[in-house]
């Protein structure tokens, strides 16, 4: 079934919008919920939240990309689940690595508990992403909004790992010069 007829199920209340959502991305909404969460039970559970949350959430939102839609859910609730589950310790998963990496290059200033600052942030790293080549714009959003393992990346793209990490590392690089010119970073 297309997006548009499933996205139309959902608007119509219909209940099958959920199990054709399952059946055509359930395992995506779960690699990425795994690729966080780091346990099959706490990403099943997660999955069938971000079902819940889409169904909460469509109507009145109309996504133009059903995938990207569930995709931002399952990620965001994995977020939140993999930070109160971890609130005390740190774990070295895929995820926190990522983050890891991310934090070399995005601003310290920009306070959390602001959305509008975060929304500010996300449309300059999208700006920022747009400029790039398509590789290295998918290189990126596998690493850091998937959470793919370099490996995982390398088998998706048919790079060598040391590649994608040469990659990684000019991108964040080029991104943080980005974020200093928009005024986001101190030089």
């Amino acid at each position: 079934m297309d997006d548009k007829a499933i996205i139309e199920l959902y608007w119509n209340r219909n209940d099958r919008a959920v199990s054709e959502t399952a059946e055509k991305y359930g395992a995506y909404c779960l690699k990425i919920s795994q690729n966080i969460l780091n346990n099959l039970s706490d990403s099943e559970e997660n999955v069938n939240d971000t079902y819940l949350k889409a169904w909460e959430s469509i109507p009145p939102a109309k996504p133009d990309f059903l995938s990207a839609f569930l995709g931002r859910i399952a990620r965001n609730l994995a977020i939140n689940k993999y930070k109160a589950k971890h609130a005390e310790k740190r774990i070295g998963n895929e995820f926190s690595v990522s983050l890891d990496e991310l934090s070399l290059c995005t601003p310290s200033t920009v306070n959390v508990e602001n959305e509008v600052e975060i929304k500010k942030l996300g449309w300059a790293i999208s700006d920022f992403l747009r400029g790039q080549k398509e590789d290295v714009r998918s290189i990126f959003i596998f690493r850091y909004f998937n959470c793919d393992s370099i490996e995982e990346i390398s088998a998706k793209t048919g790079f060598g790992q040391s590649k994608i990490k040469s990659v990684l590392m000019r991108t964040r690089a080029k991104l943080r010069l980005f974020l200093e010119k928009e005024g986001y970073c101190e030089p």
